[in-house]
């Protein structure tokens, strides 16, 4: 969805001869949100833990959307000019795999402002690269912005921020990063599914700006930019490309007199007419003048991707879907290859089994939420699970999200639990429970159990649950109160691992992290688990993008 293109100190050394993790503390201790005492992270730390749970513009229980965002820019802004390599890796990791959009195209945005007003930082990177030439060098300014725009509004969306932000005036190598990326990324398709009135820059303005030249290995992509531009701004005597059958496809159905639009889509052929035509869901009832029954969400499901049917499913129901279409929707959300192209948070899969309401979707869901989080490791020995449903982990992921921290961190602790050989899965907040599982059961049956726990007292849910075990793994925000003060990793033995994975991103930490044994990783996404074979494999866990 657009965001903004619309109209309207050193780190602490790791003990000599254990694997660390990249993530560290500097010694500093500071205050939590709450007013305990916590620890802080070097700059690049701070950063990527901020940068993976960051939807930006978005607030949090203990941050708002303001301070959030200023403090994200300002640390992009740091180490753009300081290590300019590592932030463009985090950038283009944190688009691709790290599958967090807006966060990207802001950090690119003020990665390359950073570099433009800090001259210096240029010259002494060519110096430093003329005097070590084999070393990786870092990719220029135009590189970064093409690094991060993958979808084809996304130009358009890191244009509208710059120029909210920064101004007019936007710089070449901003044009030429967006030009590199229109190349790749307009399409006929896109071109029906993104060029929309509600955009304030359409395809024909981003053309215009940067001055993108066709690619040369994309023959047809002159006149499709032509297309775009006349479509913007002559849309009265714009005309199709010769040879484009899906916008010729689309302007045959547009012209259809309303009242025979619904047949022609409903009946024989109708599927195919609208993918050939492009036709989205989402345009689909204004085109057809009235709502979306059964027989038009059958014609337009078998063009769906799979994000776009986990949002629908409650739609399916309450339209009266026919079973044999619901048994295609079913097998395609549950498809491993499909889950995996989807890119989808594990949390999204939660989403759909709460909002809709038949028990037809309650297996598949089950199985994708499975397929989701496949890098969950299956640990050996005993290993303790402490789950984190305190007061603020409830509040929402995004203002478009009904889905909390909470849910999530429940998510993964269940999943953790479940695969491990032996573990205690426990809920905390003020207090805290066990919460009972049995092998092999559903991830969303265990979720039902876990419930609201108050404040955070961390430190005590491992005093008293810790009880030998082999490695404790901490799901949380971090953020203890003053009068439930202390740190949680001392109530281990020194030699047992404790892995804090952080969901939230708030500046202090509740303990220490990059030492042996002390580990803190983070993000909304399975991922972040393949530090934890690393660490117990005694190899060292690098940066995600340098592994």
């Amino acid at each position: 969805m657009s965001r903004f293109n619309r109209r309207t100190p050193a780190p602490a050394p790791a003990a000599s001869g254990a694997p660390h993790s990249p993530i560290r503390s500097t010694g500093q201790v500071a205050a939590t949100a709450l007013g305990a005492v916590g620890r802080l992270r070097d700059a690049r730390s701070e950063l990527f833990l901020l940068a993976v749970a960051n939807f930006v513009t978005q607030r949090t229980f203990h941050e708002d959307a303001g301070r959030r965002d200023d403090r994200y820019t300002a640390l992009v802004r740091e180490l753009a000019v300081e290590d300019p390599q590592w932030t463009a890796g985090l950038l283009g990791w944190l688009r691709g795999e790290g599958n967090m959009r807006t966060a990207a195209l802001v950090g690119a945005a003020e990665y390359v402002k950073a570099r433009l007003d800090a001259p210096q930082a240029s010259s002494a990177t060519a110096q430093a690269q003329a005097q070590a030439p084999s070393q990786a060098q870092a990719p220029s300014n135009r590189q970064v912005i093409d690094s991060v725009l993958r979808r084809a509004d996304e130009p358009g969306e890191l244009l509208a921020y710059w120029t909210a932000v920064h101004g007019r005036n936007v710089p070449k190598p901003v044009k030429r990063g967006v030009a590199d990326a229109v190349r790749r990324l307009y399409s006929a398709s896109s071109l029906l599914k993104y060029d929309t009135a509600t955009k304030g820059f359409r395809f024909g303005d981003v053309l215009n700006l940067v001055h993108a030249v066709p690619d040369p290995a994309k023959p047809w992509q002159g006149e499709l930019f032509r297309y775009a531009l006349d479509r913007r701004h002559h849309p009265e005597s714009a005309v199709l490309p010769e040879g484009a059958r899906t916008l010729a496809a689309h302007q045959a159905l547009m012209e259809l007199p309303v009242a025979e639009r619904r047949t022609v889509v409903t009946g024989p052929g109708g599927a195919e007419r609208l993918a050939a035509a492009g036709m989205t869901w989402e345009a689909l009832a204004g085109w057809l003048q009235g709502p979306l029954d059964a027989a038009a969400w059958e014609a337009v499901i078998p063009s769906m991707g799979t994000m776009a049917l986990l949002r629908n499913l409650r739609n399916f129901d309450g339209a009266g879907v026919g079973d044999e279409v619901a048994a295609s929707v079913a097998e395609r959300i549950s498809d491993p290859e499909a889950v995996a192209r989807s890119r989808q948070f594990p949390f999204r899969f939660l989403a759909a089994y709460q909002h809709a309401p038949s028990l037809r979707w309650a297996y598949p869901l089950e199985r994708a939420l499975g397929h989701s989080l496949a890098a969950v490791p299956a640990l050996p020995g005993r290993t303790l699970v402490l789950v984190d449903r305190s007061g603020s982990m409830w509040s929402r992921l995004s203002d478009r999200s009904q889905l909390n921290r909470a849910d999530a961190a429940a998510v993964f602790g269940a999943a953790l639990a479940l695969r491990a050989a032996d573990a205690d899965l426990v809920q905390f907040g003020t207090g805290s429970a066990p919460v009972a599982y049995a092998a092999g059961e559903s991830v969303l049956k265990v979720l039902e159990r876990f419930g609201d726990l108050g404040g955070t007292n961390t430190t005590e849910a491992v005093r008293r649950h810790y009880a030998g075990h082999d490695r404790v793994l901490i799901v949380t925000d971090e953020q203890a109160a003053r009068h439930h003060a202390g740190d949680p990793t001392e109530q281990v033995p020194a030699e047992v691992p404790v892995y804090t994975w952080n969901l939230a991103g708030y500046q202090v930490g509740h303990g220490p992290s990059g030492g042996a044994n002390r580990h803190v990783f983070g993000g909304l996404t399975d991922a972040a688990f393949r530090m934890v074979s690393l660490l117990e494999a005694g190899r060292e866990a690098r940066w995600p993008w340098e592994a």
